[in-house]
């Protein structure tokens, strides 16, 4: 993805360059500093429609990784079976954005800017689980390799911030995100699919501990399905609201 990206913008510097005047011109083409950091790739097209207001599209990727800032994601989902160290997650989203800018020239200066954001969130959660079976009289606990939920998680928000944008030199366009967030609802479905030979009493106690977490606001249904195959899957199915902080960013790009 990163090389994507990094292709992406050298075929723009590449257009800019052989294009018209760039010294105030209606285009964006730009990228956060910040987020590209993070490994969050990203992408924005801003075009101006008059003075004071302009239009832009953005899209933003980051490949399925370790779980960051793990220890406040498990004060939102508090289940003691859940492996957070093994806990993947993968986000892209696609936001549309209009702003209102407050300085004399087009796309420059203070601006307020509303947005609608789309986005999915991947995860892979393993669950661990125990139960027992009898042998010789005896029961045993057999503790397997934890039960990996994966799916994705998709969101609908709309938000707003606010910050300030300057042309540099005559083709550089540097954009400082100051605060801002957004809100809306999400819905999900994570899977296990268990192998085929599977006891009915190990599924019973996937489900038993994944029915453990308590990730409120949102609600959480599961249950054991079956599949066409003869397999059976441990299908948990999310819903809630859903919200974000757009913080303090650092975007720079090229104007045309």
């Amino acid at each position: 993805m990163k090389k994507i990206f990094i292709t992406c913008l050298f075929i723009g510097i590449a257009f800019l360059v052989n294009s018209q005047s760039l010294i105030g011109g209606k285009n964006i083409i730009k990228t956060n500093l910040s987020a590209n950091a993070l490994k969050n790739y990203n992408i924005t097209f801003e075009r101006s429609l008059n003075h004071f207001v302009s239009l832009s599209a953005s899209y933003s990727n980051m490949d399925k990784r370790s779980l960051p800032l793990k220890g406040l994601v498990k004060q939102f989902i508090d289940n003691p079976n859940i492996d957070f160290n093994n806990f993947k997650v993968a986000n892209n989203a696609f936001t549309l954005e209009g702003r209102f800018y407050l300085g004399l020239q087009k796309m420059s200066g203070f601006y307020i800017a509303p947005y609608a954001r789309f986005g999915t969130l991947s995860v892979d959660v393993p669950v661990n689980y125990t139960y027992n079976v009898v042998l010789g009289g005896l029961t045993v606990p057999v503790t397997p390799s934890p039960a990996v939920l994966t799916g994705s998680i998709r969101s609908k928000s709309a938000g707003a911030y606010f910050g300030m944008q300057y042309q540099l030199l005559t083709k550089l366009v540097l954009d400082i995100w100051v605060i801002g967030g957004h809100y809306g609802t999400s819905e999900g479905t994570l899977e296990y699919k268990a192998p085929l030979l599977t006891p009915n009493i190990a599924l019973d106690e996937i489900k038993r501990s994944v029915d453990q977490t308590n990730a409120k606001p949102f609600s959480l249904t599961t249950k054991i399905v079956q599949n066409n195959d003869g397999t059976k899957s441990i299908v948990t199915n999310s819903d809630g609201p859903w919200a974000g902080i757009r913080g303090a960013g650092i975007t720079v790009g090229l104007r045309f």
